[in-house]
């Protein structure tokens, strides 16, 4: 384990201020300091220190590498990132893939260290404002779990730490169960619960209904195939050969009553408030579907979405005064459009969408996209859910005003991914391409962009001006209702599975299913893909279902789009999507420009560095890596 320095850090942009011990030197005192004893004596000051343990959330998922291309949502544009190292299954102890500091074992000790710093002062804090102590107490509590849960998601059992170490200590900790690691963190949990009761709702803060949410994401989870030990040795060579298996899942023990309890978290957080348009009983049109989907990923802050989708947020990260770790962090959701946007809009086309996603849209009725089918090949973006136009931009997709110079290369503002007829016997490249006469470094090598996330506002053309920020959405409600459908169904109750589904789906102008057995498994699973897309769930999802070879595993592909002139027609001096002088041709296509796909079961769990092998022996290594 890391040896954590005791130094108890406020960042500055915090007050301007920091934390030290509680000593002298040579009799006189830092003006620039505040002793540890001045910090609980003080309401703010406490609650500056516990948004010191907020900052360690980071940008949330809006980080330039995004978890989507690491499963079958994204590929990463960008060369020389340690990506492929992870999706080509060559991760060892000696060559760690790209880690989000969100999950990273050393950052998430570390905010652990300050939350369990925060867990032993708070209670005998001598500041007065009682309803305060209560609130950070809670919020403390919430954090840990949070973090743990982190490490769970991505290690399996990990070591738990209640104290924070000083100097001198024995810093060797062993791994603790999967098990042991589920009850610590729902403890925590519950403990947050009873403290947060009556607290106020602050946006970026924890509150009651955000510590019952991740509840119910941790005891779902935990009755997941993956965690289920029997059926994770089953299903798995290399797991089926691991002499720790109660690291990684429960090696016995009745896993229905862990599907009863998901079930039971999941609902009492439906129970107690309200999702963003769930109560309708019939399916939306196609334009509100799309604006109703888009207004929850803009988290209600965009000046074109639903404020009222706000609601959807249990628990969020947004611009706030009160805690940012990042100096850019203001740039939120605009950030990440720059970072994921065409390149005919100067942006740098970063994760972006593979075919894969794009075929699991349903058609408009509620069938499965099928390139075999002919009036599908022939118009693939027609007639599809209208999530699909909220999420991805594609050749031909309506999109915002080009920046001003670029503005005469594309008066129609549409996306341009595809090679198109020049009249001459040649084609001409889409400025959104790769080989685009406005850039062409940094263009997608699927020929899709990312459309989620990114603000829709038309006057943001270029996605690098100011606006209102994107939150993040750690949690929201709608997963909740996933999981409360999966495990209803897991436990033999298909009827409110189904309700639940037809929930979503109308709010998105989808149809109602009836699926039953194992296509009602298959439904809710793909249902879950496409309503979290980009939002860290899918990685997560493939592995606790054990279906990760058919994500990862299945490599990457994408779209090669032509347009010929029709017989008579002409080039115009100006290219723009148009079906009545072109005829369009789609073909897809093995994409291994950056990576070459393969699945490996180590992949289910992140390597321990050999580095932290070795500065704590008692650590046991997860399955697949040597050290």
């Amino acid at each position: 384990m890391k040896k954590f320095s005791i130094k108890v850090g406020l960042f500055a942009a915090l007050m301007g201020l920091t934390l030290s011990c509680d000593q002298e030197f040579l009799n006189t005192k830092p003006l620039d300091k505040i002793s540890s004893a001045a910090t609980w004596a003080d309401g703010p000051l406490s609650e500056a220190f516990v948004f010191n343990v907020y900052s360690f959330l980071g940008y949330g998922g809006f980080e330039e590498q995004a978890l989507a291309a690491y499963t079958d949502e994204a590929m990463f544009t960008h060369a020389g990132r340690n990506i492929n190292t992870f999706t080509e299954g060559t991760e060892s102890p000696n060559n760690i893939a790209w880690v989000s500091d969100t999950y990273g074992w050393d950052k998430m000790y570390l905010a652990i260290r300050e939350a369990n710093v925060a867990l032993e002062n708070l209670p005998t804090a001598t500041f007065t404002n009682a309803t305060l102590k209560d609130r950070l107490i809670g919020e403390s509590y919430f954090l840990r779990a949070y973090y743990y849960q982190q490490l769970l998601r991505f290690y399996g059992g990990v070591p738990l730490i209640s104290k924070s170490y000083g100097l001198n200590e024995d810093y060797t900790v062993a791994r603790s169960s999967y098990d042991d690691c589920v009850k610590f963190i729902v403890s925590d949990l519950d403990n947050a619960i009873k403290l947060l009761d009556g607290k106020p709702s602050t946006p970026g803060r924890a509150t009651k209904l955000s510590a019952m949410a991740l509840k119910a994401r941790v005891l779902l989870y935990a009755a997941s195939d993956l965690h289920d030990g029997p059926t994770a040795k089953a299903k798995s060579p290399v797991l089926a050969t691991y002499q720790n298996i109660d690291l990684l899942a429960y090696p016995s023990g009745d896993r229905a009553a862990r599907w009863q309890a998901a079930k039971a978290a999941a609902k009492a957080v439906l129970d107690a408030t309200t999702g963003y348009k769930l109560n309708l009983t019939a399916p939306v049109s196609v334009e509100e579907g799309k604006n109703n989907y888009n207004a929850i990923a803009m988290g209600g802050q965009s000046a074109v979405a639903d404020p009222a989708a706000a609601s959807e947020l249990l628990f969020q990260r947004t611009h706030t005064a009160l805690y940012t770790q990042e100096d850019n962090w203001p740039l939120g959701g605009i950030h990440y459009g720059i970072n994921n946007g065409p390149n005919g809009y100067h942006n740098w086309a970063g994760n972006t969408p593979i075919q894969q996603l794009v075929d699991d849209y349903e058609m408009m009725d509620g069938t499965k996209f099928d390139w075999s089918n002919a009036t599908h090949k022939s118009a693939p973006y027609e007639n599809r859910d209208p999530r699909f136009y909220a999420s991805v931009l594609y050749d031909g997709a309506p999109w915002k005003p080009r920046p001003a110079d670029v503005s005469a290369l594309d008066p129609a503002n549409q996306i341009q991914t595809g090679y198109y007829d020049d009249g001459k016997g040649g084609l001409l490249n889409g400025i959104d391409t790769r080989e685009s006469a406005v850039e062409n470094w940094n263009g997608s090598r699927t020929h899709y962009y990312t459309r989620k996330f990114i603000d829709p506002n038309p006057a943001l053309a270029d996605n690098q001006s100011s606006a209102q920020v994107i939150p993040w959405p750690f949690i929201r409600y709608t997963e909740m209702a996933l999981s409360y459908a999966e495990a209803s169904l897991e436990t033999g109750d298909e009827a409110e599975a189904l309700k639940w589904i037809n929930k979503i789906r109308f709010r998105s102008g989808m149809p109602a299913v009836n699926d039953k057995g194992t296509a009602l498994r298959d439904r809710l699973r793909n249902e879950r893909r496409i309503e979290l897309s980009y939002e860290e769930h899918r990685y997560h999802d493939a592995r606790r279902w054990m279906i990760a070879a058919s994500t990862v595993g299945r490599g990457v592909k994408s779209i090669h789009v032509e347009a010929k002139l029709k017989s008579g027609m002409t080039a115009p001096a100006i290219y723009k999507y148009d079906k009545n002088r072109y005829n369009y041709s789609y073909s897809v296509e093995d994409n291994t420009s950056n990576e070459t796909r393969t699945w490996n079961d180590k992949m289910y769990y992140r390597a321990l560095s050999r580095n932290e092998v070795l500065r704590n022996t008692k650590l046991v290594q997860n399955p697949g890596y040597s050290n």
